[in-house]
């Protein structure tokens, strides 16, 4: 199923996800760390991504949510990309959580906004699996026909050529 929301002729959302993605994972690295050194820097720095992951969270989830409703009804990919969908909000909930809490203790967070962070960390690896399985497995946001020798998205030509015969 190809995708229906698209930049420079690939998937919008797989394109934005790595953003946030890899701020707030580096945000619940920077906190673990925290954790046994206290070093006030460390937790600052994850206050600024974690902030900064949730708007990327927020701008990744409105192409997800446009591939989400293009796919048939009644299907598997239907139901993983809910899921996914759902799952990643609870996530973005729990990185909330971990920004509200340190909004005025940035240097030393509180015990729940570290909780909080570590748990969506976590399930964040549980709906980026889920975000695979779409891909990978179900098919979607792929283009119909790709093939290992298809040419360049911004090339304008069909995807049908360079197919080896």
């Amino acid at each position: 199923m190809e995708s229906h929301a698209k930049l420079l002729g690939h998937p919008a959302h797989t394109l934005l996800i790595v953003f946030p993605l890899g701020l707030l994972g580096t945000a619940t690295l920077f906190d673990i760390i925290f954790i046994f050194n206290e070093s006030p820097r460390l937790a600052i720095a994850s206050f600024y991504m974690q902030v900064a992951g949730l708007i990327g969270g927020l701008v990744a989830a409105v192409p997800g949510w446009i591939d989400w409703f293009a796919i048939p009804s009644g299907t598997r990919a239907k139901r993983v990309g809910l899921a996914h969908g759902l799952g990643n909000v609870v996530v973005l909930l729990l990185f909330a959580v971990s920004v509200l809490f340190r909004w005025d203790e940035m240097e030393v967070p509180p015990t729940l906004s570290l909780v909080a962070s570590i748990a969506g960390f976590a399930l964040a690896g549980v709906t980026g699996w889920l975000g695979g399985e779409l891909v990978d497995r179900l098919g979607v946001g792929v283009d119909h026909g790709a093939h290992l020798n298809a040419p360049s998205s911004l090339s304008g030509r069909s995807i049908s050529e360079g197919r080896s015969l």
